[in-house]
């Protein structure tokens, strides 16, 4: 099927996108679920308290869907899937542990951080819990080459949260910086979610690479939107919780974009602001009213959907399914948040 043919096709609503992907993934998310509560399990009690306070929090799991989306696309599933699904779960809920004790965050999913409660030091050391868990699964699959695919995800997330955190509050960072940022702590992992969802399908290797540059991009659309989300979305409209972002000195697009074309003064106005943990709604509301002036969030969301659009062309070559015409709308979903 050619590209232009299925980029025709016509997008579905994003709300009956990801309730398309709930709908077609229930089984095998069933399952899923059931083996991430058997494997947060301890006999330290606070390891499954910690761990269960963010696995019950009410993520979409969207990575682990996607994983089993993926194996569903081809017809030789024959149930590392699941333990694929799981792992990737317990890999994303492992780097939230520790992104919220590096970024000290108070909330995420809208109910108080795990370090807020249990403290920092419970907060990384169940994180690791969460990735020994991911890897044992993948050792009990015994597929050695998917093992492979999700370690080195592992390693290049944790290179990019490192880089990320040197960039913090970095006038200098250009938007090719925050492009191998992005790529390297939330793409990758999509990359792999998808991929090893392909292998466990029995994907051939175009097949495979198609899956894993379509979870790639889907990823950079994914944390293009979350970064405009923060600033109340395209219409940076503020509501509770925006700019934490800013206050917490990450460089992203929005920010990097309105340094390049901000007058000395707007410069002045971002940059007392940025990695200013005590910066309040009028400082907030100040930067996004720059942003709006030189259309950041828009050019930023502009990029989002250049990559979505290039997610959805990945999946030209694949036959024609049912799963495949799901996948296709998970882009829209992913993008129309921010509207």
């Amino acid at each position: 099927m050619a590209v232009e043919t299925l980029a025709q096709r016509p997008v579905t609503d994003a709300a009956q996108a990801i309730d398309h992907l709930i709908a077609a993934t229930r089984e095998g998310m069933e399952a899923v679920n059931r083996l991430i509560l058997s494997r947060s399990e301890s006999p330290v009690d606070m390891v499954p308290e910690v761990a269960n306070h963010l696995l019950e929090s009410g993520g979409k799991r969207l990575r682990p869907m996607l994983t089993i989306a993926a194996s569903q696309t081809f017809e030789q599933a024959g149930g590392n899937e699941i333990r694929f699904a799981a792992a990737v779960e317990f890999m994303h809920n492992a780097t939230l542990l520790h992104d919220d004790v590096v970024d000290e965050s108070t909330m995420r999913r809208g109910v108080p951080a795990a370090r807020t409660i249990w403290g920092n030091q419970a907060s990384v050391l169940v994180g690791d819990f969460l990735l020994g868990q991911a890897f044992l699964m993948m050792v009990e699959s015994k597929d050695l080459e998917a093992l492979g695919v999700l370690a080195k995800a592992a390693s290049v997330i944790a290179e990019g949260e490192v880089f990320q955190l040197a960039k913090a509050g970095d006038l200098e960072t250009t938007a090719a910086d925050y492009e191998k940022i992005i790529h390297a702590k939330t793409a990758t992992l999509f990359e792999a979610a998808t991929e090893v969802g392909a292998m466990a399908g029995g994907a051939d290797p175009a097949a495979r690479k198609a899956l894993a540059t379509y979870g790639r991009e889907l990823g950079m659309a994914f944390q293009l939107v979350d970064d405009v989300l923060d600033y109340g979305g395209a219409r940076g409209t503020l509501g509770k919780n925006t700019g934490d972002d800013l206050r917490e000195g990450k460089m992203t697009l929005p920010v990097i974009l309105a340094l390049a074309a901000g007058t000395a003064a707007e410069k002045a106005a971002i940059a007392a602001a940025l990695g200013n943990p005590d910066a309040g709604e009028k400082e907030v509301e100040a930067v996004v009213s720059i942003f709006g002036h030189h259309d950041t969030l828009r050019a930023t969301m502009d990029k989002a959907e250049r990559h979505a659009e290039a997610a959805r062309a990945a999946l030209a070559s694949l036959p024609a399914s049912l799963e495949r015409d799901i996948l296709f709308d998970v882009p829209e979903f992913c993008t129309q948040r921010a509207y």
